[in-house]
């Protein structure tokens, strides 16, 4: 007498389950990776932003004065010898948020933009000391930072005074297929407050998010999406399915010759 009769419909079944279940679980569907997935065909979307950058504490300038008298500016434009070339001084935004300019003294940048800060440069120099100056002005340490699921993370400098989310990325190499789209974190900091903001780059708003132009050292964290989480012991997991699915299997084979 028999105890009991695995029956080969139930073993099957037993079998598809469990198949169903791993391909379940690694499914990614369009909505988890596709970008600004409401825009609409032939939208338009008009940029109003006129984002410039501010200048930061521990920002690095450099400043460049030019006249018709070349020898009037020297004293403005300061080099230091490097062998038989001279190069301009740079100057660092101090803790106050000044540079100490020559002859001019002491000169708040933080918080202004970089055609305000010429414009400032500008004033004080043709008010005692040159006729129509041109003032050259640029940030040295403009760069951001990149990190979590992307495919390149660093810091990446930028040779202009401004990029967007979208740019930063595209110089990681983009998300990786486990990174998660719809929460990407921008640090920010501005004279010691850092702001927190978070974006969803599968929606059109990216546009108007106060992070999609970056400011100098922001930092960029893509989070693991629900995937790589569990991927973290996948291999482990994986090879346990494996095993189980071959018992299943063994074990079926096993009752129906019996049966």
């Amino acid at each position: 007498m028999k105890l009991f009769t695995l029956q080969r419909p139930s073993c099957l079944a037993y079998l598809s389950i469990v198949v169903l279940m791993m391909l379940v679980s690694s499914c990614k569907t369009k909505k988890d990776i596709v970008y600004f997935q409401n825009v609409k065909d032939f939208e338009t979307i008009v940029d109003t932003d006129m984002f410039e950058p501010k200048f930061k504490v521990n920002d690095i300038v450099s400043i460049y004065v030019s006249t018709y008298n070349l020898e009037a500016t020297k004293p403005f434009n300061l080099v230091k010898n490097t062998g038989s070339t001279g190069q301009e001084i740079d100057y660092l935004i101090d803790s106050e948020g000044n540079i100490d300019y020559p002859v001019l003294g002491k000169i708040k940048l933080i918080g202004l933009t970089v055609e305000e800060a010429k414009q400032l440069i500008k004033e004080k120099l043709s008010k005692d000391y040159l006729k129509d100056p041109v003032i050259n002005i640029r940030i040295l340490n403009f760069r951001i930072t990149v990190s979590g699921e992307v495919n390149a993370p660093g810091v990446y400098s930028v040779s202009g005074e401004r990029i967007t989310i979208l740019e930063a990325l595209g110089l990681a190499g983009d998300l990786t297929i486990k990174g998660r789209r719809d929460n990407v974190l921008v640090v920010r900091d501005f004279a010691g407050t850092k702001t927190y903001t978070r974006v969803d780059l599968t929606s059109r708003e990216l546009f108007n998010s106060p992070v999609y132009y970056l400011t100098q050292n922001d930092f960029i964290y893509v989070e693991p999406n629900n995937s790589a989480i569990s991927g973290a012991s996948g291999d482990s997991r994986i090879g346990t399915i494996i095993s189980i699915t071959s018992f299943i299997l063994t074990t079926a084979l096993i009752f129906v010759t019996r049966n």
